[in-house]
């Protein structure tokens, strides 16, 4: 007897192969990164709290909390990370960190296991999605006021918070942040970051794509490729397996492409922001202190903190290069 297929069975029959190749060919998914992040935080000898805070939309933003039981409680500190991370890239410095003060991490929107929503491809609008995020994630918190730590991305994010929410920051803290110097005109020589060479070719290859592209095009040679391309982390994260932190990193960027499409709209060039935050610096109020941190041997170029320095006559603003950074983690 012939059997007569319901109409569009046919496409969800395709629909459901094309995904199957897909997982295949890209062998991520939400639980092989819960897996691999829990052995990467194996390697942190405090206990946390595993936290799911949900926000509008139907987003959630996955959390750490490492709490402190002392009378004289210091102000919480909130760390945000870079681009292509999450908090389990904070395995070397959450147990130092968390020593004499509440602790709180949390997956950026749009990155590790935080949710992966549509994001604009406007800068100003997809900056607002971040950082609207963060006020929400705060609320549903109940935190009033805290210690706001960022490197990287995190920080031009931080910095963004600090701006439109200055009340809440009790002090602002920038390790190696991204998106600060304006662009020079074409031609003229400047403090143009140092972009290492992992990066000017992986955005050669991809550049008509989001800048992970070529993770998820690898598929399963997606964690030899992040190896080939980033071997200095096996000298950042000694005591940690490579397998381990690599299979991680792996996971964390091959899935959907959301926080890093976001990212994208937020650039003008490689290692450039469209909306620089040195040109709004001055803008966040006087009363917030801010220290910057910079690795001696970092791309980011330093020169900017001391122009912030300059351009906050009248605020605290400390500036530090050194060869060894505790925050430091890309």
């Amino acid at each position: 007897m012939a059997v007569v297929q319901p109409a569009g069975s046919e496409a969800a029959s395709g629909m459901f192969g094309w995904m199957r190749s897909w997982w295949n060919w890209c062998p991520t998914s939400e639980l092989l990164l819960k897996q691999a992040e829990e052995r990467l935080i194996s390697y942190v000898h405090t206990a946390y709290e595993d936290k799911i805070v949900s926000i509008s939309k139907g987003n959630f933003i996955r959390t750490i909390c490492m709490k402190q039981d002392t009378e004289n409680e210091k102000t919480p500190l909130v760390m945000v990370h870079g681009f292509g991370s999450g908090v389990g890239l904070w395995v070397k410095n959450l147990d130092a960190l968390s020593s004499q003060r509440t602790l709180f991490a949390f997956d950026v929107l749009g990155f590790g296991r935080s949710s992966r929503p549509k994001f604009s491809n406007n800068a100003t609008n997809a900056e607002r999605q971040f950082v609207d995020s963060i006020e929400e994630w705060r609320e549903e918190m109940g935190l009033n006021k805290f210690v706001l730590l960022g490197h990287s991305l995190g920080g031009y994010l931080s910095a963004a918070y600090a701006l439109r929410y200055p009340q809440r920051v009790q002090h602002l803290i920038l390790i190696d942040p991204w998106g600060f110097p304006e662009r020079p005109p074409p031609g003229q020589a400047s403090g143009r970051p140092r972009v290492p060479m992992w990066i000017r070719a992986l955005v050669f290859l991809v550049q008509p794509f989001n800048p992970l592209a070529l993770v998820r095009a690898a598929g399963p040679w997606g964690p030899s490729l992040i190896q080939k391309f980033r071997p200095d982390f096996k000298n950042r994260f000694k005591d940690v397996d490579d397998a381990i932190l690599y299979d991680y990193i792996y996971h964390c960027n091959a899935q959907a492409p959301s926080g890093e499409t976001a990212f994208r709209s937020l650039t003008e060039s490689v290692g450039w922001a469209k909306y620089p935050m040195l040109m709004r610096i001055h803008e966040i109020e006087e009363r917030v202190p801010i220290t910057m941190i910079y690795g001696s041997r970092s791309w980011i170029d330093n020169e900017t903190g001391w122009k912030v320095k300059d351009l906050r006559k009248d605020s605290f603003v400390d500036v530090h290069v050194r060869n060894y950074i505790l925050f430091i983690i890309s």
